[in-house]
C-alpha cells in the first residue's frame, strides 16, 4: 500500500463521533445539491444538537485531515473522494431497490436468453442507464482464463488454413493462418494431434506464454512441411490464440444523455471530457480488466483509478458470469453520486442477468 493511501486510512480510524456525523452530513448534502454545504445545513443534518459555529469548527478540522475541501467561491465545503471512501466503507447504509424499480428492470431483460449473452447485456447497460442516471458500461467475458477443449485444423484454400478452438465454456473461435503452400491432410491430421496433446486443459493467456516451450522438442521428424507449418504457429502465436472475448470484445455503454442534466457536465468542457472518454474504449476495457470482484461489488473513486481522464468519475461495478468465463457491468458517473442506491441497482442488476445466463 502507497504511503498516500497508509496516512489515508489512518486519519480516517481518527475520526471523532462528532466528525463523523458531521462529513456524513456534508456528503449527503453534496450529493443531494450539488452545492456545498454550509454549516448550518450540516447542523440541521447532523442532528448533533450543537450550533453552527460547532459545527462549522468540526467541518475545518476535517479539512485539515484531507476530507472535505474549500471552494473559494462558497462558504460552503465539498467532500474530497478520500471522504466518499470512507462513506463507502463506514458510513451508507445499504438501500433496498422498490418493486417498481425491480419491475422495470426485469421487464428490460425479460426474453433474453443466455444465448444472446452480449443482447442481454447491452439490454443490462441500458436498464442501469436509466435507473441509475448514471453512465451503464460493461465489458464481455475475457477469454484469458478459457480453457482449452480441443484444436481441429481445416485447409481452407491452398495458402490458408482455419484453426477451430472449442473452449470448455461452449465457445468457440476460429482464426485463419497463412501457409507458405498448400500442406498434405496427412500433415495437418499429425499436427492437429500434436497440438492437441501439448495445449488441451490449458488456458489460452497459458498457451500464448508457453506455445513456444511447450512445442520446441515436439518437431516432427523427417516432416519438413509440418516442422515449418509449426514454425509459423510458434513464431505468431500471441496473435494465433488471442481470440475476442464474447461479443467480440466490444465495451456496452448505456445512454450518455442521462448524465448531461446533472450539474456537473452542464459545462461544456466538463460534457467533452464525458464524451471523449465514452469514445476510448480501449481506456474502458483496460480499467475494467483489471478489476478484482474476488469479494462482490467494486467501487473506486477519482483519483483511485490512476487515470487522469477518470479523476472526476466512480466506477461501480459487479461480475457475471457466462459457463467458466467472466464478464463486468456497473455504472460510470460523478463522483457525486448516490452510492447506496447506485449499488443496490448494479448488485440488483448483475444478480438477474447471472439468474438468466445460468
Amino acid at each position: 500500500m502507497a504511503d498516500t493511501e497508509k496516512k489515508e486510512r489512518k486519519s480516517a480510524t481518527t475520526l471523532t463521533d462528532r466528525e463523523r456525523k458531521v462529513l456524513d452530513a456534508v456528503v449527503r448534502i453534496y450529493v443531494e445539491t450539488a452545492e456545498p454545504a454550509g454549516s448550518r445545513n450540516v447542523a440541521r443534518r447532523s442532528d448533533l444538537g450543537v450550533s453552527p459555529a460547532t459545527v462549522r469548527n468540526t467541518m475545518s478540522d476535517l479539512e485539515e485531515k484531507g476530507f472535505l475541501f474549500h471552494p473559494h467561491t462558497s462558504a460552503g465545503r465539498v467532500p474530497t473522494d478520500q471522504a466518499y471512501r470512507l462513506f463507502v466503507e463506514e458510513l451508507m447504509r445499504p438501500a433496498v431497490l422498490t418493486e417498481k424499480e425491480r419491475e422495470r428492470l426485469e421487464q428490460v431483460l425479460e426474453g433474453t436468453t443466455a444465448a444472446a449473452v452480449e443482447r442481454l447485456v447491452r439490454n443490462a447497460t441500458r436498464a442501469l442507464s436509466v435507473l441509475s442516471h448514471e453512465l451503464g458500461v460493461a465489458a464481455g467475458p475475457s477469454l484469458d482464463q478459457a480453457v482449452l477443449e480441443k484444436l481441429d485444423l481445416i485447409q481452407v484454400s491452398s495458402n490458408k488454413v482455419l484453426l477451430v478452438a472449442s473452449i470448455r465454456s461452449g465457445v468457440v473461435r476460429t482464426v485463419y493462418v497463412d501457409l507458405p503452400g498448400e500442406v498434405p491432410e496427412e500433415t495437418l491430421v499429425t499436427l492437429t494431434l500434436l497440438l492437441n496433446e501439448r495445449l488441451a486443459g490449458l488456458t489460452l493467456e497459458e498457451i500464448r506464454e508457453t506455445f513456444a516451450a511447450r512445442m520446441r522438442d515436439a518437431m516432427p521428424d523427417e516432416d519438413s512441411v509440418a516442422e515449418e507449418l509449426l514454425n509459423i504457429f510458434m513464431q505468431s502465436s500471441q496473435e494465433i490464440f488471442d481470440f475476442p472475448a464474447e461479443g467480440g470484445g466490444h465495451i456496452h455503454l448505456g445512454n450518455a444523455s442521462v448524465l448531461a442534466s446533472q450539474p456537473e457536465f452542464t459545462s461544456g468542457e466538463r460534457m467533452r471530457s464525458l464524451l471523449e472518454l465514452t469514445e476510448r474504449p480501449e481506456l474502458l476495457a483496460s480499467v475494467l480488466g483489471g478489476r478484482d470482484h474476488r469479494h462482490g461489488i467494486q467501487i473506486t473513486i477519482g483519483g483511485e483509478h490512476g487515470q487522469a481522464e477518470l479523476a472526476d468519475f466512480t466506477l461501480v461495478t459487479a461480475e457475471y458470469r457466462v459457463g467458466g468465463l467472466k464478464g463486468i457491468i456497473g455504472v460510470i458517473g460523478p463522483t457525486r453520486m448516490p452510492y447506496e442506491k447506485v449499488i443496490a441497482i448494479v448488485d440488483h442488476t448483475s444478480s438477474l442477468v447471472n439468474k438468466i445466463l445460468e
